[in-house]
Formats: structure tokens, sequence, C-alpha cells
């Protein structure tokens, strides 16, 4: 057995995922990963949380449209081919990956309309901006 994954279908609308945070965030639930995908008009919010469970019950509550899938979760060792290694042998065995991404203890990409502007927003906050240079051999920063 893996990891359990909420999906959540919301229109692709400001603020429409601050609310399912927020909801998770009430119910005491961390988010542990999660991707979001969006076409035109609707677009698609996975997460893999601490406690799937309650993070289901507050999100139907709101309303929310939820999928529950079940995926694979692996730690990778930060070196490079690692990521290689794991594609590869999934290639071999005739399996595809439909989609990927990162959990807990990674940088977090985001895609956003004005990244000046982001980026002083969240300036004052708990985190630490990144740079391209930060991704160069990120493994031997503490």
């Amino acid at each position: 057995m893996g990891v359990t994954q909420i999906g959540v279908f919301l229109e692709n609308q400001p603020g429409h995922v601050s609310r399912l945070t927020d909801v998770l965030e009430k119910a005491g639930v961390s988010i542990r990963g999660f991707s979001l995908a969006d076409t035109t008009d609707f677009g698609i919010a996975r997460f893999v949380v601490d406690k799937p469970a309650e993070a289901l019950e507050a999100l139907r509550a709101a309303g929310a449209l939820t999928a529950v899938t079940e995926l694979l979760c692996i730690e990778l060792p930060d070196e490079p081919g690692a990521l290689d290694h794991v594609f590869s042998a999934v290639a071999n065995a005739g399996l595809n990956v439909e989609y990927a991404y990162s959990l807990v203890s990674t940088y977090v990409a985001l895609k956003v309309g004005d990244i000046q502007q982001a980026q002083a927003l969240l300036a004052g906050q708990p985190i630490r901006l990144i740079e391209q240079d930060d991704l160069l051999n990120s493994h031997t920063r503490g």
C-alpha cells in the first residue's frame, strides 16, 4: 500500500486554492505534498496529507468535489541519476507514470502572474525565497 492522495476539482479562479488549504488548516490537517494543474476554466488540486480521513470529511463538508487515489511514494537520495533510476525501472517494466510531484522537505515552485509582486508579498513570511543559484548543490546546504 502506498499513500492516499485527495484530488479536488475546482474553478480556475483566484482564491479557490486558498479556500481548500484554509479548510485543511482548520481541520488540523498538515499538507505533506500537493500538485495544482489547470485548464482554462477548471483545475485539479491534489494533496497528500497526514490525516486523509479528516481531510476528506472537512473538504466534503465544505462542498468540495473530491476523489481518492492511492500513490506510490518513494524517498530519493539527493544525487545525480536518482530520479532517472526510478523512471527507467518503471518504464522498463512497461508501466506508465501518469504524473508525479514532490512531497515535504523540498522546494516548491509556483507559477504566478507577477513574480516580483509575489516575492514582495511573501518577503515577510516565515519562508525563504529560492533563486536559481540555490539549486546548485542544494544537498550540501543545511
